[in-house]
């Protein structure tokens, strides 16, 4: 299969928290990164119009349907990021794992606000394609992104 790269500006954090998200949906997302065997999951979280990318340490979610362009190359803004603290251990499968969330657009809280429960309907999605399509063997590319959001 031939592998594609797809970029993304990442614009200075407004604002971050630190948060958790539910085990069962960071189980899900580590099973389907590890049956996809890549680098990158591309998962379309289509109730929202949004793209997310989650790899070992974080998960950029950007708007699918907003495309820039800075110094010549052409992308996606992210919006928010879920950053998993390095070296964080978990002592149950079942707890809550820490993430810190980046708001990079001021839409990103509200985006935050409704993010666990569609991406984890996005992943469920995903998982049944992958039973019928295989996986997507994409890779991201961020760059940073000068003067933030407009």
């Amino acid at each position: 299969m031939n592998s594609s790269t797809e970029s993304f500006f990442r614009p200075e954090p407004i604002a971050s928290i630190d948060t958790t998200i539910p085990a069962t949906l960071f189980n899900r997302l580590r099973l389907l990164q590890s049956r996809c065997n890549n680098e990158h999951l591309f998962v379309p979280v289509r109730t929202m119009q949004y793209l997310a990318v989650a790899d070992a340490d974080e998960v950029i979610f950007v708007d699918s349907q907003a495309y820039t362009v800075s110094g010549g190359e052409g992308g996606r803004l992210i919006i928010l990021s879920w950053i998993f603290p390095e070296g964080a251990s978990r002592d149950s499968l079942d707890r809550p794992v820490p993430v810190r969330v980046l708001y990079h657009h001021p839409q990103g809280e509200a985006a935050q606000k409704r993010m666990v429960v569609e991406f984890a309907r996005a992943l469920d999605a995903l998982q049944e394609s992958i039973g019928r399509e295989g996986c997507d063997d994409r890779r991201k590319r961020v760059i940073p992104f000068p003067g933030g959001p407009g």
